[in-house]
């Protein structure tokens, strides 16, 4: 008799998250979400239905690069998969870019959206690549201020027309490397032929992109230097490039292979050469490129950041319903006490995931309203950054554990499960490593009020705790926040010790905040008649382990305000034991 088990089954991804429907229920006026509830239940129907069953019977098939036609001719053509074709349509026709530039939302657009792509995105076969992207794109050339570049593109970026609407490319990675953006190779000369209108392609770029997500978009942001600019990223300009002529065929861009990737099989990801492709400078000086993306960055991190947790429900969903179906040792595991141990460290971590990848998305929203404060401005430069590295690194974590609580059916691949751990991997790199973002944080908190910004947050959310039971939490939380920047404090002015603790730092503060949040939002649960859930989920998050910075690094009383010799000389034994453990063996 052959070996069999019953796989887990979602229903709808709506209905069955009490955190999301809680959390829109604080966050959203009561009449916007009456409009859009049943939205939401359309979309979890899809989510848990045909489309997660679409992503199943679609799991083998990959983006096929068709690089000559029967005759010979270069065509470079890539064909997606059908889920990706049916995401195209579906993209435009639920507004999951759109949402964010409708001003019916006004301050809650940003919410809207990421709900929207938080409930179907785990189904979507990572169709959120290019919608990011595209999203980013859009608020780039909005920021930009190039009103022919605007008018001619972000219509089509945000439209609700799936023969209307276009995705955007984001092609940065050179082989020089990613993060370091300042070691472009490509080339940009002007185009002699070309008018000097702004709205034209008064340039030619040449180079080689060694890493491009969306190759099947109709345009991309991309960075390249101006003939006679000087090296680095000041030299350097952002252009907008259109792919196709009105015959479909590529402007003097041929792609050179697709990746072979561990995860995110279903993205198109290629490696190109542009060879004198046409291109238009988006910003009126061709030396503004790195300033020119950061409005792109806060976007595409909050889009990570959400799709992590995204990811992460969705692995918690699958374990769950299994929990209730497998039978071990005389009982379903859904009955014993360690295996519910797990699950819920699983559900604590997702929840304050959630809420702080949702906080980045309403930042965003009173920013681009220019509702913002001055102080949630200076907010937003760290919690981006922090939201997503830590978001980050937690789907790795819980896809790792989750894939563990399926036993050996967690690591065969047509169970789709292994999918869940390969697709969580790339969320860490995107848009930022951790060690990247990591040092952004610290820059990010040498500007001038946003300590006391950061401070400002936490007492907004755990100073005025009502429910005594929380109360441990809110302190939790506090001490995280006082453990980070008490070390801070003990290590300034050691750069190479501030840098060797900045992960730790960052984490500290990531998971502080996702803690804060989460108490507040059980106390709102706790006071409106919502359950005990989250209250349940704080509790743990709190013990799950907050407080990251190393206690050899700092002492007890964080509060002083000059440095702590023996912090420092316990960084400064990191940092050599550190260099000792990297040398190469003799």
């Amino acid at each position: 008799m052959g070996f069999f088990q019953t796989p887990p089954e979602l229903g709808n991804q709506y209905q069955d998250d009490p955190l999301l429907r809680d959390y829109l229920a604080r966050i959203l006026p009561p009449d916007l979400l009456a409009a859009v509830e049943d939205e939401y239940r359309q979309l979890g129907a899809l989510s848990g239905g045909h489309f997660y069953q679409l992503s199943r019977a679609d799991r083998d098939n990959e983006p096929v690069h068709h690089q000559w036609d029967a005759w010979g001719q270069r065509v470079d053509r890539i064909e997606v998969s059908p889920l990706w074709r049916e995401a195209q349509a579906l993209s435009a026709e639920r507004g999951l870019v759109a949402a964010a530039y409708e001003s019916a939302w006004g301050t809650h657009a940003r919410v809207h959206q990421f709900a929207l792509n938080y409930l179907i995105a785990p189904s979507l076969d990572v169709y959120s690549c290019p919608l990011a992207m595209t999203d980013g794109a859009a608020r780039t050339l909005i920021a930009s201020r190039n009103q022919a570049l605007i008018d001619y593109a972000v219509p089509r970026l945000t439209s609700r027309d799936p023969a209307r609407m276009w995705t955007s490319g984001q092609w940065m990675t050179e082989r020089t490397g990613g993060s370091d953006v300042g070691l472009s190779e490509t080339v940009a000369e002007r185009d002699p032929a070309a008018k000097s209108d702004a709205a034209t392609d008064a340039w030619r770029l040449t180079g080689t992109k060694w890493f491009t997500s969306a190759t099947t978009a109709e345009m991309a942001l991309t960075l390249g230097r101006p003939d006679g600019n000087g090296p680095g990223g000041r030299g350097l300009a952002l252009y907008f490039v259109e792919l196709r002529d009105a015959d479909g065929r590529l402007r003097n861009i041929e792609v050179n292979r697709l990746k072979d990737k561990f995860g995110t099989r279903k993205v198109p990801t290629a490696e190109l050469t542009l060879s004198g492709t046409p291109a238009t400078l988006v910003t009126p000086e061709a030396q503004s490129g790195i300033r020119a993306i950061t409005p792109m960055l806060n976007i595409t991190r909050t889009w990570n950041a959400v799709i992590a947790t995204s990811g992460m429900r969705r692995a918690l969903a699958l374990a769950r319903d299994y929990a209730y179906r497998r039978k071990a040792f005389g009982a379903v595991l859904s009955e014993k006490p360690l295996h519910i141990d797990t699950l819920a460290g699983i559900e604590a971590e997702t929840q304050g995931a959630t809420l702080l990848a949702f906080r980045a998305a309403e930042l965003l929203g009173q920013i681009e309203t220019g509702a913002a404060s001055d102080s949630e401005h200076m907010l937003a430069r760290v919690l981006i950054p922090v939201a997503k590295l830590t978001t980050g690194k937690q789907a790795v974590a819980i896809a790792s554990e989750t894939l563990e609580a399926f036993g050996g059916a967690g690591y065969v691949e047509d169970t789709g499960l292994p999918r869940l751990l390969a697709d969580a991997q790339v969320l860490p790199i995107w848009e930022g490593t951790t060690n990247v973002l990591s040092l952004d944080t610290l820059r990010a908190l040498g500007q001038e009020g946003t300590l006391e910004a950061l401070a400002a947050e936490f007492e907004r959310t755990v100073g005025n705790i009502a429910s005594a039971e929380l109360t441990s939490c809110a302190n939790r939380a506090r001490a995280g926040l006082a453990s980070a920047t008490g070390w801070l404090r003990q290590v300034r002015g050691e750069h190479a010790l501030i840098e060797l603790g900045a992960r730790r730092f960052a984490m500290t503060l990531g998971r502080s905040l996702e803690l804060a949040l989460l108490t507040h939002h059980a106390d709102w649960c706790l006071k409106n008649g919502r359950g005990p859930r989250a209250a349940a989920a704080a509790r743990r998050l709190a013990t799950n382990g907050v407080d990251l910075i190393q206690p050899g690094q700092r002492l007890a009383g964080t509060e002083q305000d000059g440095p702590d010799q023996d912090a420092v000389a316990a960084a400064r034994a990191l940092l050599s034991d550190a260099k000792l453990l990297i040398e190469r063996s003799s």
